[in-house]
């Protein structure tokens, strides 16, 4: 069983080494320091999917400053959402750095974040998981204290920003896909004009499921909130793209780097990710997996 006390160890550990990598970033040297800074989400509105997300740009000493603030930003603030963290997309770009040992703390607080997150994991119910956590640690998030650094040495030949609509997946079976409509015909939906318009709406889901071999396998593919990432190129083929929940450190690239900024986003006025798809149960975004 996990105890208060080894929470709290992995946790102080984490807090230690965080400070330790905001001391040697404040000891670099830079090029470049620019931070995205995104719409705080008050916790009545975290459920609102954003039609459009305003960025401000900041930059130079200020926006230095606030990468460096990101990185501790993992507590609940009065009045914002918990839920929908807060994302911090930067790009701090260091110059004439000891990379080894620059590279040696960023592994080596990416590797506590992780061994905090498997502590935590740890505990199998998730009520006693988040009564544990917030008794060691009041009013953490512990999904931001999880956040991976995301850093590149090897200078590539950009280094831009996007914004990405990401799915949540589930696989389940025709009976799990069945339980999970049977509860659904009890719940009430203030979208529907009664309920029994909505009782007969997922009794026809029922019958599209229920239609299905017993060995087909059903996904669920739900769309999640907007959020803005990095996109390292070195080729047409070799590329990669991390999270910008974090500021990305870019460590003494070559002076010819093409650097992106975060654009504001726009919802676009298509759905073309939807429309690839055909759901067996549009509402739940439930489709069948091809054999």
């Amino acid at each position: 069983m996990v105890t208060k006390v080894q929470i709290r160890s992995q946790f102080d550990l984490l807090s230690d080494l965080t400070n330790h990598f905001i001391d040697d970033l404040m000891q670099c040297d830079y090029s470049k320091a620019d931070y995205y800074q995104l719409p705080d989400i008050d916790s009545n509105d975290e459920k609102i999917v954003p039609q459009s997300i305003n960025v401000t740009k900041i930059t130079g000493a200020t926006g230095q400053k606030l990468i460096l603030n990101s990185f501790n930003d993992i507590y609940k603030k009065s009045g914002l959402s918990s839920r929908v963290l807060k994302r911090h997309p930067g790009l701090l770009v260091i110059k004439n750095a000891d990379q080894k040992q620059l590279v040696a703390r960023i592994q080596q607080l990416n590797k506590a974040k992780a061994a905090f997150k498997e502590c935590i994991l740890a505990i199998d119910n998730n009520d006693a998981r988040f009564e544990a956590v917030h008794n060691a640690i009041p009013n953490l998030i512990t999904l931001a204290a999880y956040r991976k650094i995301h850093f590149e040495v090897n200078s590539p030949f950009s280094v831009r920003f996007t914004w990405m609509h990401k799915h949540a997946t589930k696989t389940l079976t025709k009976k799990m896909a069945l339980a999970m409509l049977e509860k659904s015909a009890g719940y009430s939906n203030p979208r529907m004009i009664d309920q029994l318009s909505w009782q007969t709406l997922v009794a026809q889901e029922q019958l599209r499921v229920a239609s299905l071999g017993d060995k087909d396998k059903l996904r669920i593919r739900r769309p999640t909130r907007v959020s803005p990432q990095v996109n390292v190129r070195y080729t047409a083929q070799n590329r990669y793209h991390v999270s910008a929940a974090l500021p990305f450190i870019l460590i003494n690239p070559e002076p010819d780097v093409k650097l992106g900024t975060l654009s504001d986003y726009q919802k676009p006025q298509s759905h073309p990710r939807k429309r690839e798809y055909d759901f067996l149960v549009d509402r739940l975004y439930l489709e069948q997996v091809d054999k």
